[in-house]
């Protein structure tokens, strides 16, 4: 099941803060952008961050799984302390890469 785009919505306007907030669909989900970083799969109203070290501190106590089949086990976000998500999206940000351009042909 997708998510629906009230929870996509939410979730962007929680992340606005952060700066430059976008969703995208994509294999039937949807990821989130910030500040042109993937930083959250949203699969079935359930966000998902991957399991980094830069996090795990922050999210000892977060529950886990897996957004889809064969994708590897991540950390459920959990939107309810606010101040925690936009803690836990800016670390991670700081640790992601940004995306390679694709080449043009």
């Amino acid at each position: 099941m997708a998510c629906s785009a009230d929870f996509i919505e939410s979730i962007c306007e929680a992340l606005a803060p952060l700066g430059d907030v976008r969703s995208r669909k994509m294999m039937g989900d949807s990821v989130i952008y910030v500040n042109e970083k993937c930083v959250i799969t949203a699969c079935d109203n359930i966000a998902y961050v991957k399991k980094l070290p830069c996090i795990a501190d922050l999210m000892a106590n977060a529950e886990c799984g897996c957004p889809y089949e064969g994708a590897k086990e991540a950390y459920i976000l959990d939107f309810t302390d606010s101040r925690k998500v936009l803690k836990v999206i800016e670390t991670l940000w700081n640790d992601l890469p940004f995306p390679k351009s694709k080449k043009s042909k």
